[in-house]
């Protein structure tokens, strides 16, 4: 066990995902309406309860910088592409899996600084695990709200890997990881952003996604596991970057524990892109 490093910055913002979390379950306990957005995603009143206290959270911390959330609407392009630095949020990441009430879901709010994800928080609303990172001070998790923290880190590629799969969003990437892993791999499917986590504290090796994801899914998330001694790539083996135009969808990626494999060249090997 470990103190959590001197930055308050990081601690303020575990707090604030922490009460966005406590309103997340308020309403969990409860009976809830599910609605559907435009793009077919689910939406609840915890999204929107989240959202509240994580707007008016990051309004308090810094009032100039601008957010990008979820659940809210967003700025057009040609006000985004001046912005170096801005809060990356998805108030409830998983929102299929709150609706099974199976507790796969998660609080994602990271910083983005010149494309890259400087600071970030995943916050587990059922099991209480927060997990958070900054650049050049190390990615931590919490198991517990109070507990201590414990610094975490990607182990090398095991024998056979661990693919973490997705719970919701199945596809055809069978194939591709086989090719990436070998025939012997083991899946572990989890939801939302959990993913990511699992891989920075050592208990998997790989995340495949092959499908559309939005920039707050992955960014607090690749913040953990890149200070956990990971990497998150797209399928030509370049690091995930953000705000890269009008379109906040992500390319496909792979995240790896192991970012000392030529992951580059095993990807050129499966044929991807």
């Amino acid at each position: 066990m470990s103190e959590l490093p001197n930055f308050p910055l990081l601690l303020d913002i575990g707090l604030l995902a922490r009460r966005a979390g406590e309103a997340i379950m308020d309403v969990y306990r409860q009976d809830f309406d599910v609605e559907m957005k435009a793009d077919f995603s689910p939406l609840t009143a915890a999204d929107l309860a989240a959202q509240k206290v994580i707007a008016a959270g990051l309004a308090q911390i810094d009032p100039q910088l601008p957010v990008i959330s979820e659940e809210a609407s967003q700025l057009p392009w040609e006000q985004r592409r001046e912005w170096q630095r801005y809060w990356l949020v998805d108030p409830l990441d998983g929102t299929r899996e709150f609706v099974k009430r199976n507790g796969e879901f998660t609080v994602n709010i990271a910083l983005i600084d010149n494309g890259t994800p400087v600071l970030g928080v995943v916050l587990a609303p059922v099991t209480e695990e927060l997990f958070a990172a900054a650049r050049g001070h190390g990615a931590w998790w919490q198991v517990q709200r109070d507990a201590e923290w414990e610094r975490i880190s990607t182990r090398a590629l095991a024998n056979p890997p661990v693919a973490a799969g997705s719970r919701s969003h199945g596809g055809s990437s069978e194939a591709t990881l086989r090719r990436l892993l070998g025939e012997e791999y083991q899946l572990h499917a989890l939801g939302s952003s959990l993913k990511f986590c699992l891989i920075a504290r050592g208990s998997a090796d790989v995340y495949l996604r092959r499908g559309p994801t939005s920039e707050w899914d992955t960014a607090a998330a690749q913040c953990v596991l890149e200070e956990a001694g990971g990497a998150v790539l797209d399928l030509a083996g370049k690091p995930l970057h953000y705000n890269r135009g009008e379109s906040l969808i992500n390319p496909e990626f792979l995240a790896v524990g192991d970012a000392e494999i030529d992951w580059s060249a095993r990807l050129h090997e499966a044929g991807l892109p």
